[in-house]
């Protein structure tokens, strides 16, 4: 079960931390564990899944203030702990973990790079609907951020209020890219 359901490790961290798993917004009372699969050497082998954007599309699309979104409320303060998962799960490992608070000074320059992914990616979708063959949104990236396909079999579209229409075929979600890791790694450094 653990190898199949990728959350299952950050649920498993989140009960040794003592969290009783929920349905809550947010993992923690002022913010987020996000873990992801790593090697040895912390260097990321995946992407870190954010939150699902459907909920939030039209807001998206009328590019709400980003200190305002659910997105910042899902970044703002981050515990990220990388998961070594090399060999059989009994050998899997956890590997320093980083905070990242945004209110505070020295994240500065990520606030501002996530900042800038969230407008460009609110205008990339917006693109995409209105000038794309098929009409729907698609893969949009950002420095850290990028928005993708996130769904399983059967399909669940996401329709906008704005289109009056369905402006997907599956949903989709935020991810951090690879690229965060390796530059929160750096700034930890220091």
């Amino acid at each position: 079960m653990i190898i199949k359901n990728k959350g299952k490790v950050g649920q498993l961290l989140e009960m040794a931390l003592g969290k009783k798993l929920d349905n809550c917004n947010l993992d923690f009372e002022d913010g987020e564990l996000k873990s992801n699969k790593c090697d040895a050497s912390g260097k990321p082998l995946e992407t870190v899944f954010i939150t699902q954007i459907a909920s939030v599309i039209d807001e998206l699309l009328e590019e709400k203030p980003f200190k305002e979104t659910h997105l910042y409320e899902k970044i703002s303060n981050i515990l990220y702990v990388p998961v070594c998962k090399i060999g059989k799960p009994r050998y899997w490992m956890f590997l320093d973990a980083i905070h990242i608070d945004l209110s505070n000074p020295r994240f500065f320059s990520l606030l501002k790079t996530w900042e800038n992914d969230y407008y460009s990616i609110c205008r990339q979708l917006k693109n995409h609907i209105e000038t794309s063959r098929d009409g729907y949104i698609h893969t949009s990236n950002g420095t850290h951020i990028q928005v993708r396909s996130k769904d399983l079999k059967p399909y669940h579209p996401i329709y906008s209020e704005i289109y009056g229409r369905n402006v997907s075929n599956k949903n989709h979600a935020f991810y951090f890219q690879k690229q965060f890791v390796y530059d929160i790694r750096k700034m930890s450094e220091l």
